[in-house]
């Protein structure tokens, strides 16, 4: 499958039998999970009707920085094998994974008013969180700058894997430091510390979320192939005027 799909024809071609399928199955999932999120689970005995905040902020915060992973492990594969879509699923990841981000940090300042008593406070995990948002737009910023694609591509590349270095900084930053967050309750030692009634729609949102996510990467690296494919023609038509 791996060198299957260094060919962007066959890409092309699975992306397309594949793309009706996920978002379909994505917006099942993820309706369903935000209808359990919003309307079954019952309120928290702490933290009452605010904590149905977190059957988005938690999905929102965990893949973005999955996705941050992905991309530098993108890159990691288009710098060792060369693989011509490995870039470009990089690329494509981005803007997703800067959204999430951004829903992440919105989200988890109106949960930490009525917790905290603020929106925001520059502990370890939050501003850790808001690195992270400034590396997506860095990393955007460079494809945006500099015009030749594989020039990009090696620069961007180089963010990606230098940046990755924050993921377990978020991951760690709760143990690692004094902080106002609290500290991990889905995947820790001895199983998720949070009851079935919220656990289950948790686990549906966050499966709906990495599935919308899903089909938006591939949408948009359907995009970012047809795009390289129509600069290539661009340049060829040039020469051939020279």
């Amino acid at each position: 499958m791996f060198n299957y799909l260094a060919n962007p024809t066959r890409f092309l071609k699975l992306q397309a039998a594949v793309q009706p399928w996920l978002t379909t199955l994505a917006v099942i999932v993820l309706g369903y999970g935000l209808y359990l999120g919003l309307f079954v689970a019952p309120p928290d005995y702490q933290q009452g009707e605010t904590v149905r905040i977190m059957f988005i902020h938690v999905p929102a915060s965990s893949l973005a920085m999955g996705i941050y992973v992905f991309m530098a492990f993108a890159h990691a594969i288009g710098f060792i094998f060369r693989h011509p879509l490995a870039d470009a699923a990089a690329k494509a990841a981005a803007p997703v994974g800067a959204v999430l981000t951004l829903i992440s940090l919105a989200t988890g300042s109106l949960w930490g008013k009525p917790m905290w008593g603020t929106w925001w406070v520059w502990d370890a995990r939050l501003t850790s969180m808001f690195v992270l948002f400034l590396l997506y737009l860095g990393y955007i910023a460079v494809w945006q700058a500099v015009e030749e694609p594989h020039r990009a591509a090696r620069i961007a590349g180089i963010v990606a894997l230098v940046g990755v270095i924050n993921v377990p900084i978020i991951k760690f930053s709760v143990e690692w430091w004094n902080t106002l967050h609290q500290p991990a309750s889905l995947l820790k030692k001895g199983g998720p510390a949070i009851d079935s009634a919220i656990l289950t729609p948790l686990l549906w949102n966050m499966a709906g979320f990495a599935l919308m996510a899903a089909a938006l990467v591939l949408l948009l690296m359907r995009t970012e192939v047809l795009s390289r494919r129509v600069r290539q023609m661009e340049m060829a038509q040039v020469g051939r005027a020279g």
